[in-house]
């Protein structure tokens, strides 16, 4: 008699021959019920509506509803891909706004999507956790493609979603707005589609909209050729505030200019929220004593809001060197983290000594690319060498898509991490306030998830490298308060509201900087 692993392997074969097949869902009559109830017990298989299911991650789905969440927000995609593939084949799309707004970057899915379909009937498709789909009956179909970035979601192709989309959609999404034209590198498949169909008043506005970011000679190429064709063209802006020029003339990716507005968008709030900063700290010696002093805290909660079991006996013990590596806490993973954590809070501490001798916080900031690097690897080491992770897991930037448990926001695949993090260190350089510098750089840190791990204790070290170096205080987020830290991330990420975040790091720094944390019990 086959043995409970067999009979789950076996369901596994099926369910693997399914999805090498193409399909991202899976139908019910796909699958005996055998397997299916055998692979939805062990979270290998999540039911979304009756009758369609998602393959799904056993570490991500088991447990607790924020395991239940991040498995929805993690396959999301892959289930609307395959739903709507296997309903319409390739005569489907989000409309147009959406189509717009994922192509500019945004990485968070509305939870109701609008799909077009001349097969389509004007249904609400329930999904869990507060989604929907809407399968609006489109009179026809316009240009259309999978998007690699959103798992093969067809989305509207760029000119002609810029030719559909009301005069709304520049209202109420500016910065997708922007982000969009900025990607345009040629007007001629807008004049071909605004000429194919006498739309004068669209090319008026998409005229204003070249013209209000700072982009005359396209706006004037639209001008000029309607009116050549004899079509009365009025140019207006459809923003209802003028919108900060694009900062760069020539199309970029839409990551990297996602992140130069969001950051040119947010400073003035992190400026707004804090103390003015004084002069850089003088004496070197007192900041690092003061930051010593705050260590055995600092580890506790920041390890402890990645859900480490620590105690500040096995953190003393670790920065005592009374630690055993090759003995009984070899195989310990608290142990290895807290390990870690210490290596890394002593390269912390050097760069911050390094920037005080030199007394320019620019001198600083220019090593903080190999800075970061360094702190990676050593968070990370001791776990290598006791063989809890391959040595292959150093290697750098993450070579998969990453998901935040909880959170509506999906981080950018892999190829964008490239193109952000130079210029996430680029905007830190140029910064001159080091609140700016530590919430922002924190926040985008996360916001782009660059490492398959440790991207939260990293952004932490950062955050608290910059904030020392302006003259504030090291900060400790308690693990008390995780729950509201990881709110305020989720309200920047997903919602663009960086307000949140900052009042909380603002208030935890002024707190601190009067009485610190506690060594914890």
């Amino acid at each position: 008699m086959a043995t409970p692993n067999e009979k789950l392997a076996a369901s596994l074969e099926q369910l693997k021959a399914i999805q090498d097949g193409g399909q991202r869902v899976v139908q019910s009559s796909a699958l005996s019920r055998t397997h299916r109830e055998r692979l939805s017990k062990a979270g290998y298989l999540q039911e979304v509506i009756k009758g369609w299911y998602l393959p799904a991650r056993p570490d991500l789905s088991a447990g607790s509803v924020e395991g239940s969440t991040a498995a929805w927000f993690a396959g999301m995609r892959d289930f609307v891909a395959g739903y709507c593939d296997a309903r319409f084949g390739e005569a489907w799309h989000l409309g147009p706004e959406l189509s717009l707004l994922l192509r500019s970057g945004e990485r968070t899915l509305p939870r109701q999507l609008q799909v077009w379909s001349v097969a389509s009937n004007n249904q609400l498709v329930q999904l869990p956790h507060g989604c929907s789909l809407f399968l609006y009956r489109a009179p026809q179909l316009l240009p259309a493609e999978p998007h690699a970035e959103d798992q093969g979601i067809r989305l509207v192709n760029l000119a002609d979603a810029l030719v559909a989309v009301s005069p709304t959609f520049f209202v109420q999404q500016p910065l997708a707005a922007r982000i969009a034209l900025g990607m345009v590198d040629d007007t001629a498949p807008l004049l071909q589609r605004l000429l194919d169909g006498s739309h004068s008043v669209i090319a008026g506005r998409l005229a204003g909209a070249f013209r209000a970011v700072s982009r005359a000679d396209f706006a004037n190429s639209i001008t000029g050729t309607m009116r050549g064709a004899g079509y009365t063209v009025q140019e207006v802006s459809p923003f209802d505030a003028p919108p900060p020029p694009l900062l760069t003339s020539r199309p970029v990716s839409p990551h990297v200019q996602r992140l130069r507005l969001n950051w040119e968008a947010m400073r003035e709030a992190v400026i707004t929220a804090f103390p003015v900063p004084g002069p850089m700290p003088a004496d070197e010696a007192q900041v690092l004593m003061d930051i010593e002093a705050r260590y055995v805290a600092d580890a506790y909660h920041s390890l402890s809001i990645e859900g480490y079991h620590v105690t500040a006996d096995l953190i003393e013990k670790i920065r005592n060197g009374a630690w055993d590596p090759e003995g009984v806490d070899r195989q310990q993973r608290d142990a290895m983290a807290a390990k870690g954590y210490f290596e890394t809070y002593k390269l912390v501490k050097d760069f911050i000594s390094k920037t005080l001798q030199q007394q320019t916080q620019q001198a600083g900031l220019q090593g903080l690319r190999e800075a970061l690097s360094a702190w990676y690897l050593a968070l990370f080491s001791p776990s290598v060498q006791a063989g809890l992770l391959k040595p292959s897991d150093l290697a750098g930037w993450r070579n998969h898509q990453v998901f935040i448990r909880g959170a509506l926001h999906v981080p950018p695949a892999k190829e964008a991490v490239r193109e952000c993090m130079p210029v996430l260190f680029e905007l830190i350089e140029n910064e001159p306030h080091p609140a700016v510098r530590a919430i922002l750089g924190h926040f985008l840190f996360v916001f782009i998830h660059p490492y398959m791990d440790g991207n939260g204790r990293l952004a932490r070290f950062l955050m608290n490298a910059m904030l020392v170096t302006g003259g504030y205080v090291w900060t400790i987020i308690p693990v008390q308060q995780r729950q509201r830290y990881m709110q305020t991330l989720e309200r920047a990420s997903s919602y663009g509201e960086i307000g949140p975040f900052t009042d909380f790091i603002a208030q935890l720094t002024r707190g601190q900087a009067l009485t610190p944390l506690p060594r914890p019990d």
